[in-house]
Protein backbone atom coordinates (compact mmCIF):
# COMPACT_ATOMS: atom_id res chain seq x y z
CA UNK A 1 0.00 0.00 0.00
CA UNK A 2 0.92 3.64 -0.91
CA UNK A 3 0.92 5.33 2.58
CA UNK A 4 -0.09 8.91 3.48
CA UNK A 5 3.00 11.00 4.99
CA UNK A 6 3.30 13.61 7.38
CA UNK A 7 6.59 14.95 9.74
CA UNK A 8 8.24 12.85 12.01
CA UNK A 9 8.95 16.09 14.38
CA UNK A 10 7.88 19.47 15.12
CA UNK A 11 10.20 22.58 12.95
CA UNK A 12 10.26 26.02 12.77
CA UNK A 13 11.56 28.91 10.41
CA UNK A 14 11.51 32.55 10.54
CA UNK A 15 11.85 34.82 7.92
CA UNK A 16 9.90 37.77 6.40
CA UNK A 17 6.88 38.50 4.00
CA UNK A 18 8.07 39.21 0.36
CA UNK A 19 5.05 41.37 -0.16
CA UNK A 20 4.22 42.18 3.56
CA UNK A 21 7.69 42.70 4.57
CA UNK A 22 6.65 41.63 8.06
CA UNK A 23 8.47 39.58 10.14
CA UNK A 24 6.88 35.67 10.55
CA UNK A 25 7.66 32.76 12.13
CA UNK A 26 6.65 29.36 10.82
CA UNK A 27 5.86 26.06 13.02
CA UNK A 28 5.26 23.32 10.95
CA UNK A 29 3.31 20.13 12.78
CA UNK A 30 2.50 16.77 12.26
CA UNK A 31 -1.13 16.05 11.56
CA UNK A 32 -3.35 12.72 12.01
CA UNK A 33 -4.31 10.99 8.67
CA UNK A 34 -6.94 12.24 6.31
CA UNK A 35 -6.17 16.07 7.93
CA UNK A 36 -4.75 17.48 4.80
CA UNK A 37 -2.51 20.74 5.09
CA UNK A 38 -3.84 23.56 7.69
CA UNK A 39 -2.86 26.96 8.26
CA UNK A 40 -3.45 28.13 11.95
CA UNK A 41 -2.95 31.74 12.74
CA UNK A 42 -1.53 31.98 16.02
CA UNK A 43 -1.28 35.78 15.75
CA UNK A 44 -4.85 36.32 15.79
CA UNK A 45 -6.79 36.79 19.09
CA UNK A 46 -8.71 33.82 18.18
CA UNK A 47 -6.26 30.95 16.02
CA UNK A 48 -8.05 30.80 13.16
CA UNK A 49 -7.48 26.83 11.08
CA UNK A 50 -7.69 27.79 7.03
CA UNK A 51 -7.63 24.31 5.30
CA UNK A 52 -5.80 24.41 2.08
CA UNK A 53 -8.51 23.70 -0.77
CA UNK A 54 -8.97 25.44 -4.28
CA UNK A 55 -12.03 26.75 -2.57
CA UNK A 56 -9.98 28.27 -0.09
CA UNK A 57 -8.01 30.23 -2.65
CA UNK A 58 -9.03 33.85 -1.85
CA UNK A 59 -6.98 35.96 -4.05
CA UNK A 60 -4.49 35.01 -6.68
CA UNK A 61 -2.76 38.27 -7.55
CA UNK A 62 0.66 38.24 -7.35
CA UNK A 63 0.12 35.06 -5.20
CA UNK A 64 -1.96 32.18 -4.15
CA UNK A 65 -3.88 33.67 -0.89
CA UNK A 66 -6.57 31.89 1.10
CA UNK A 67 -8.90 32.56 3.40
CA UNK A 68 -12.10 30.56 5.44
CA UNK A 69 -14.54 29.11 2.74
CA UNK A 70 -12.40 31.14 0.07
CA UNK A 71 -13.88 34.75 2.24
CA UNK A 72 -11.24 37.83 0.79
CA UNK A 73 -12.61 39.51 3.92
CA UNK A 74 -11.69 36.94 6.35
CA UNK A 75 -7.95 35.95 8.01
CA UNK A 76 -5.71 34.85 5.25
CA UNK A 77 -2.28 33.59 4.55
CA UNK A 78 -1.02 34.67 1.37
CA UNK A 79 1.93 33.52 -0.75
CA UNK A 80 1.66 29.76 -0.03
CA UNK A 81 2.90 28.23 -3.22
CA UNK A 82 6.60 27.95 -2.33
CA UNK A 83 5.75 25.58 0.93
CA UNK A 84 2.78 23.84 -1.24
CA UNK A 85 5.12 22.87 -3.59
CA UNK A 86 8.28 21.83 -1.32
CA UNK A 87 5.25 19.37 0.37
CA UNK A 88 4.24 17.96 -3.01
CA UNK A 89 7.86 17.61 -4.34
CA UNK A 90 8.25 15.69 -0.30
CA UNK A 91 4.57 13.61 -1.31
CA UNK A 92 3.65 14.96 2.27
CA UNK A 93 0.11 14.63 2.55
CA UNK A 94 -1.04 16.19 6.18
CA UNK A 95 0.81 18.88 7.55
CA UNK A 96 -0.59 21.88 10.49
CA UNK A 97 0.89 24.73 9.56
CA UNK A 98 1.40 27.81 12.75
CA UNK A 99 1.95 31.24 11.26
CA UNK A 100 2.27 34.40 13.29
CA UNK A 101 1.24 36.82 10.29
CA UNK A 102 -0.90 36.84 7.09
CA UNK A 103 2.30 35.76 4.70
CA UNK A 104 4.46 33.06 4.19
CA UNK A 105 7.70 33.91 4.51
CA UNK A 106 9.88 34.23 1.31
CA UNK A 107 13.04 32.40 2.79
CA UNK A 108 15.19 32.66 -0.35
CA UNK A 109 12.67 32.88 -2.84
CA UNK A 110 12.56 29.22 -3.89
CA UNK A 111 10.73 26.12 -2.47
CA UNK A 112 14.66 24.71 -1.62
CA UNK A 113 14.87 26.09 2.44
CA UNK A 114 11.36 24.68 2.55
CA UNK A 115 12.15 21.42 1.58
CA UNK A 116 15.51 21.46 3.65
CA UNK A 117 13.39 21.86 6.94
CA UNK A 118 11.13 19.44 5.76
CA UNK A 119 12.99 16.55 5.64
CA UNK A 120 14.99 18.29 8.50
CA UNK A 121 12.35 17.12 10.90
CA UNK A 122 11.90 13.56 9.07
CA UNK A 123 9.04 12.47 7.02
CA UNK A 124 6.96 9.36 8.35
CA UNK A 125 4.58 7.10 6.77
CA UNK A 126 1.02 6.88 8.34
CA UNK A 127 -1.23 3.37 8.58
CA UNK A 128 -3.47 4.94 5.84
CA UNK A 129 -4.05 4.98 2.30
CA UNK A 130 -2.79 7.56 0.42
CA UNK A 131 -5.16 9.00 -2.13
CA UNK A 132 -4.37 10.46 -5.35
CA UNK A 133 -7.53 12.77 -7.76
CA UNK A 134 -6.47 10.70 -11.33
CA UNK A 135 -8.05 13.16 -14.41
CA UNK A 136 -9.83 10.78 -16.36
CA UNK A 137 -10.86 13.61 -19.64
CA UNK A 138 -8.97 16.57 -20.49
CA UNK A 139 -9.90 20.13 -19.20
CA UNK A 140 -8.94 23.29 -20.54
CA UNK A 141 -8.84 27.31 -20.03
CA UNK A 142 -8.02 29.55 -22.55
CA UNK A 143 -7.98 33.07 -22.37
CA UNK A 144 -7.49 36.03 -24.45
CA UNK A 145 -5.88 35.84 -28.15
CA UNK A 146 -3.05 36.38 -30.03
CA UNK A 147 0.01 38.16 -28.02
CA UNK A 148 -2.51 38.13 -24.37
CA UNK A 149 -3.33 33.77 -25.00
CA UNK A 150 -2.70 31.96 -21.94
CA UNK A 151 -3.89 28.56 -21.42
CA UNK A 152 -3.84 25.83 -19.05
CA UNK A 153 -4.67 22.17 -19.62
CA UNK A 154 -4.92 18.76 -17.32
CA UNK A 155 -5.01 15.72 -19.36
CA UNK A 156 -4.98 11.68 -18.35
CA UNK A 157 -1.49 10.41 -17.43
CA UNK A 158 -0.40 7.59 -15.75
CA UNK A 159 1.46 9.68 -13.41
CA UNK A 160 2.68 13.43 -12.97
CA UNK A 161 3.99 15.59 -15.70
CA UNK A 162 4.29 19.64 -15.83
CA UNK A 163 5.33 21.24 -18.84
CA UNK A 164 5.25 25.02 -18.91
CA UNK A 165 6.12 27.99 -21.38
CA UNK A 166 7.35 31.43 -21.34
CA UNK A 167 7.14 34.29 -23.35
CA UNK A 168 7.96 37.97 -21.44
CA UNK A 169 9.53 38.87 -25.15
CA UNK A 170 12.63 40.34 -22.62
CA UNK A 171 15.89 40.14 -23.31
CA UNK A 172 17.16 38.48 -20.08
CA UNK A 173 14.23 36.16 -20.24
CA UNK A 174 14.34 34.88 -24.07
CA UNK A 175 18.32 34.12 -23.64
CA UNK A 176 17.32 31.54 -21.34
CA UNK A 177 15.41 28.35 -21.81
CA UNK A 178 11.60 29.34 -22.21
CA UNK A 179 9.89 25.84 -21.84
CA UNK A 180 10.22 23.00 -19.44
CA UNK A 181 8.73 19.89 -19.07
CA UNK A 182 9.15 17.82 -15.46
CA UNK A 183 8.18 14.49 -14.45
CA UNK A 184 7.85 13.52 -10.92
CA UNK A 185 8.73 10.06 -12.20
CA UNK A 186 12.28 11.25 -12.10
CA UNK A 187 12.52 11.47 -8.40
CA UNK A 188 14.44 14.65 -8.94
CA UNK A 189 12.43 17.12 -7.64
CA UNK A 190 14.16 18.84 -5.29
CA UNK A 191 17.76 18.92 -7.78
CA UNK A 192 15.61 19.73 -10.93
CA UNK A 193 12.88 22.31 -9.86
CA UNK A 194 13.20 23.66 -6.03
CA UNK A 195 16.14 26.05 -6.42
CA UNK A 196 14.11 28.20 -8.95
CA UNK A 197 13.68 31.18 -7.44
CA UNK A 198 10.87 33.38 -7.96
CA UNK A 199 11.58 36.82 -10.29
CA UNK A 200 10.80 40.40 -10.61
CA UNK A 201 11.13 43.56 -13.13
CA UNK A 202 12.97 46.85 -11.88
CA UNK A 203 9.88 48.72 -13.72
CA UNK A 204 7.77 46.91 -11.74
CA UNK A 205 9.17 48.07 -7.74
CA UNK A 206 7.53 51.42 -7.73
CA UNK A 207 3.98 50.36 -8.71
CA UNK A 208 4.41 47.43 -6.36
CA UNK A 209 5.60 49.18 -3.67
CA UNK A 210 2.85 51.94 -4.22
CA UNK A 211 -0.13 49.14 -3.45
CA UNK A 212 2.03 47.73 -0.45
CA UNK A 213 3.38 44.97 -2.48
CA UNK A 214 7.10 43.48 -3.01
CA UNK A 215 7.72 45.49 0.77
CA UNK A 216 9.83 42.31 1.88
CA UNK A 217 11.57 41.32 -1.83
CA UNK A 218 15.20 41.96 -2.04
CA UNK A 219 17.73 40.59 -4.40
CA UNK A 220 18.05 37.80 -1.59
CA UNK A 221 15.36 36.29 -2.33
CA UNK A 222 13.94 37.45 -5.69
CA UNK A 223 15.76 37.46 -9.03
CA UNK A 224 15.70 41.68 -10.08
CA UNK A 225 15.62 41.91 -13.98
CA UNK A 226 15.86 45.33 -15.10
CA UNK A 227 15.35 46.53 -18.72
CA UNK A 228 17.80 44.12 -20.30
CA UNK A 229 19.40 41.54 -17.73
CA UNK A 230 19.73 39.81 -14.61
CA UNK A 231 20.96 42.27 -11.79
CA UNK A 232 21.62 39.68 -9.00
CA UNK A 233 25.58 39.29 -8.96
CA UNK A 234 25.59 35.20 -8.63
CA UNK A 235 23.75 34.91 -11.63
CA UNK A 236 21.13 32.23 -12.32
CA UNK A 237 20.98 29.10 -10.53
CA UNK A 238 19.65 27.33 -13.74
CA UNK A 239 19.83 28.18 -17.39
CA UNK A 240 16.01 28.00 -17.25
CA UNK A 241 15.52 29.22 -13.86
CA UNK A 242 12.50 31.65 -14.60
CA UNK A 243 10.42 28.68 -16.59
CA UNK A 244 11.28 26.36 -13.83
CA UNK A 245 10.04 28.56 -11.20
CA UNK A 246 6.53 28.92 -13.03
CA UNK A 247 6.89 25.25 -12.70
CA UNK A 248 7.39 25.38 -9.24
CA UNK A 249 4.43 28.07 -8.94
CA UNK A 250 2.07 25.17 -10.74
CA UNK A 251 2.70 22.70 -8.17
CA UNK A 252 2.31 24.57 -5.82
CA UNK A 253 -1.08 25.85 -7.18
CA UNK A 254 -1.79 22.17 -8.42
CA UNK A 255 -1.13 20.87 -4.72
CA UNK A 256 -4.27 23.02 -3.25
CA UNK A 257 -6.40 19.94 -4.21
CA UNK A 258 -5.11 18.46 -0.86
CA UNK A 259 -4.37 15.19 -2.95
CA UNK A 260 -1.53 14.48 -5.93
CA UNK A 261 -2.52 14.65 -8.96
CA UNK A 262 -2.10 12.11 -11.54
CA UNK A 263 -2.54 14.11 -14.63
CA UNK A 264 -0.20 15.73 -17.30
CA UNK A 265 -0.58 19.87 -16.74
CA UNK A 266 0.56 22.02 -19.52
CA UNK A 267 0.35 25.66 -19.75
CA UNK A 268 1.40 28.16 -21.86
CA UNK A 269 2.04 31.79 -20.41
CA UNK A 270 -0.50 31.00 -17.29
CA UNK A 271 -0.33 31.66 -13.72
CA UNK A 272 -1.62 31.46 -10.11
CA UNK A 273 -5.53 32.73 -11.23
CA UNK A 274 -5.17 30.75 -14.31
CA UNK A 275 -4.37 27.38 -12.03
CA UNK A 276 -6.95 28.14 -9.85
CA UNK A 277 -9.90 28.09 -12.07
CA UNK A 278 -7.97 25.34 -14.05
CA UNK A 279 -8.58 23.37 -10.73
CA UNK A 280 -12.37 24.57 -10.29
CA UNK A 281 -13.44 23.44 -13.54
CA UNK A 282 -12.48 20.06 -13.29
CA UNK A 283 -13.89 19.62 -9.91
CA UNK A 284 -16.89 20.64 -10.92
CA UNK A 285 -17.55 17.97 -13.87
CA UNK A 286 -17.80 14.80 -11.50
CA UNK A 287 -16.77 12.59 -15.09
CA UNK A 288 -13.63 14.22 -15.22
CA UNK A 289 -11.80 12.57 -12.59
CA UNK A 290 -11.88 10.40 -9.72
CA UNK A 291 -9.75 9.51 -6.11
CA UNK A 292 -7.91 6.09 -6.15
CA UNK A 293 -5.17 4.66 -4.08
CA UNK A 294 -2.89 1.59 -4.56
CA UNK A 295 -2.88 -1.06 -2.17
CA UNK A 296 0.02 -3.05 -4.49
CA UNK A 297 2.76 -0.32 -4.87
CA UNK A 298 3.88 -1.69 -8.11
CA UNK A 299 0.47 -0.76 -9.87
CA UNK A 300 1.89 3.13 -8.77
CA UNK A 301 3.01 5.38 -11.58
CA UNK A 302 7.13 5.59 -11.15
CA UNK A 303 8.10 8.29 -8.53
CA UNK A 304 5.26 7.61 -5.71
CA UNK A 305 6.15 4.85 -3.53
CA UNK A 306 9.55 5.70 -2.43
CA UNK A 307 9.85 8.26 0.44
CA UNK A 308 12.14 11.16 -1.37
CA UNK A 309 15.92 10.56 0.23
CA UNK A 310 17.53 13.03 2.79
CA UNK A 311 19.16 15.83 1.37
Amino acid sequence: MIRQRTLKSVTRAVGVGVHSGQRVELTLRPAAPDTGIVFRRTDLPQPVDIPVTPESVSDTRMATTISPIGNPGGPKVQTIEHLLSACAGLGLDNLYIDITAEEVPILDGSAASFVFLLQSAGIELQNAPKRFLRVKKPVELREGEGASLKWARLEPHHGYRLSFEIDFKHPALDATGQQVTFDFASGQYKRDIARARTFGFTKDVELMRARGLGLGGSMDNVIVVDDYRVLNAEGLRYDDEFVKHKILDAIGDMQVLGKPLLAAYTAYRGGHALNNRLLRQLLADEQAWEVVSFEDARQAPAGFAELAPAW
